[in-house]
């Protein structure tokens, strides 16, 4: 098993990298020695090249071309001859189960992807003798929702065999594959209380050196995003990836306060989903302004009217010291 680390990597041939990005260099001829110098063609954009390794362990290699995360995924798979699917989820720069790491719809220049894949599937039965579990999902925009964050104290926190980082394949042998992670955080507040149901999970695929580590993230600032400042490519769904610079850091600050709100009436975390939605408040001369235009989007969110209240005064007009 080789782990190369991002300071250990071997430079990829046909051109030089910086920090993890490969530009891919353009050639051309010498004029002749004698008589005016022919006129010459402006010199493409270089590729961007990113460099990616298998999470628990594996050669380094390049990737390019790729405008969103499920193209991402089958390049990543491609360079490692495995499926697209046994992807569970990226983090940048990180090899370890980092949820403040996690690849979301941006990618730093400069940073590094590290693809988390499927390792062992574990069934838990769970009792619920409250209303929240304590779990927060997220999901890898292909397809996997798995749990970015466990709350101390809470029902799931009672259960030693439950992760950080772990896919949640099936509620009760119903497979939720394909389902984005409001969708699954809702079907499991409509749980009854007090009957006991089984969570099919999927952990990711540890390397020596995190056998046994059960991670739960801490809130950060700059959670799931990149260093601000910098230029990022931004992945989109439809359309090509574009090249744009970082958010600000009043930019990074409004997207966390929604995506805090996102975790507190959802159970659900999304940097990208947060940034939209801080887009859009700034766009809103009102609450009920906001509320039409991210039910004409985002309607199968189906977000509570206090919540996009909220929503709004956090971007628009937000408390002293959030600043």
């Amino acid at each position: 098993m080789q782990r190369v680390g991002r300071h250990g990597r071997q430079p990829p041939e046909g051109g030089p990298t910086e920090n993890g990005v490969g530009q891919e260099l353009g050639t051309h001829e010498l004029p002749p020695a004698e008589g005016p110098a022919p006129p010459r063609a402006p010199r493409a954009r270089p590729r961007l090249v990113f460099h990616t390794q298998l999470a628990h362990g594996s050669p380094t290699g390049r990737i390019e071309g790729f405008t969103n995360v499920k193209e991402l995924y089958a390049k990543i798979a491609e360079v490692f001859d495995i499926s697209p699917t046994e992807i569970l989820f990226c983090t940048l720069n990180t090899h370890k189960v980092d949820m403040q790491k996690l690849l979301g719809g941006q990618i730093g220049l400069e940073d590094f992807i590290f693809a988390h894949v499927r390792g062992e599937t574990k069934e838990v039965e769970v009792t619920k003798t409250e209303d929240a579990l304590g779990l927060t999902i997220t999901d890898n925009g292909a397809g996997y929702a798995f749990i970015k964050r466990i709350k101390e104290g809470s029902i799931i926190n009672r259960l030693q065999t439950v992760c950080v980082g772990d896919s949640i394949e099936a509620i009760n042998d119903h497979t939720i594959v394909g389902c984005r992670h409001y969708e699954v955080a809702r079907m499991l507040r409509e749980l009854p209380r007090a009957q006991p149901f089984t969570l099919r999970l999927v952990q990711p695929k540890k390397a020596f050196d995190m056998i046994g580590q059960r991670t739960r993230s801490s809130k950060s600032p700059s959670e799931g995003r990149v260093a601000s400042g910098k230029e990022t490519l931004r992945l989109r769904t439809q359309g090509p990836a574009v090249l744009e610079e970082g958010p600000s850091p009043s930019e990074e600050e409004a997207a966390r306060r929604v995506d805090d709100l996102l975790e507190s009436y959802m159970g659900i975390r999304d940097s990208e989903l947060a940034s939209t939605m801080v887009e859009a408040a700034k766009g809103s001369p009102s609450a009920a302004q906001l509320a039409r235009g991210l039910d004409s989007v985002l309607g199968e969110f189906a977000f509570p009217q206090e919540f996009v209240a909220e929503v709004w005064a956090a971007v628009c007009h937000p408390k002293e010291g959030q600043e």
